[in-house]
């Protein structure tokens, strides 16, 4: 119980200080979207945390570790040149207008220390594999957890390439069959993206599942993918989308035809 306290407050301390310092910034730009950039580099922040602490760290604490930074830096780039040069994020934009005098204490908490909370509860599987993994060799399970991990990679990496390709096309002039993404890997789900970060949580699971570390912590290490499938599926992710699209008609012809999550084939 002492090694898991030391964890929780070595974790939520570093993310205090890591949110309070981001949203410093974004006080001083005067754009709360630069969360969204903070989100994949805090985990690459955490992990490097965790692995320092790690006297010993195996195979499954390093494999942890270097695709936490695969994926958090790619992902804070894929933002961070996604807002460049535009005007807040519409939902930030939002936010700014509805919360009038209380703006900047609750952007403090509401935008940035929750989502450094929950930063922490996603990344929970890789913080316990990169502080306590020290002792295991290949194994079937890790090799799984490789593959699934890169499996739920290549979704997100290569639908939001395909999303932001389709973009500059739309914005260069050139004509487009759809005004709606529906090819590539859009084709088969609306939301490839999403559903590779997904995948890619429950691979790094399955990493600590490999891992010698004590069965409680790998029960504990579940936290992860499902804090980020419930957020994804149902608060933030898929249904804030969905709902700007609502009224949209093209887009609702193309949900008829399109799973919203899981992959498949596209009914007739």
């Amino acid at each position: 119980m002492n090694e898991l306290s030391t964890i929780i407050c070595t974790s939520l301390l570093a993310m205090l200080g890591y949110m309070t310092f981001w949203f410093l910034i974004a006080t001083l730009a005067k754009r709360n979207d630069i969360a969204d950039t903070a989100w994949g580099l805090g985990f690459v922040y955490i992990a490097t945390i965790s692995l320092f602490n790690n006297t010993n760290p195996d195979i499954v604490a390093w494999t942890a570790y270097i695709l936490t930074v695969i994926w958090g830096l790619r992902l804070a780039i894929h933002v961070f040149s996604r807002n460049k040069g535009k005007k807040e994020d519409f939902r930030y934009a939002q936010w700014r207008k509805d919360w009038g005098k209380f703006f900047l204490i609750r952007s403090y908490f509401q935008v940035f220390l929750l989502q450094g909370l929950l930063l922490i509860l996603v990344a929970t599987p890789v913080i316990l594999a990169t502080r306590l993994s020290t002792s295991l060799d290949v194994s079937a399970w890790y090799l799984a957890g490789l593959i699934v991990w890169i499996f739920g990679f290549y979704f997100e990496a290569v639908g939001d390439w395909q999303l932001s390709q389709y973009i500059k096309q739309k914005i260069a002039g050139k004509k487009m069959k759809s005004k709606i993404m529906d090819h590539g890997l859009w084709k088969y789900t609306r939301h490839p993206n999403y559903f590779g970060e997904v995948v890619q949580w429950w691979g790094q699971w399955i990493l600590l599942a490999s891992s010698a570390v004590a069965v409680g912590y790998k029960y504990l290490g579940l936290t992860g993918p499902v804090t980020i499938t419930i957020l994804i599926l149902f608060v933030s992710g898929i249904p804030l989308l969905e709902k700007k699209y609502a009224h949209d008609k093209e887009y609702q012809a193309y949900a008829k035809k399109t799973n919203k999550f899981f992959p498949w084939n596209p009914k007739d």
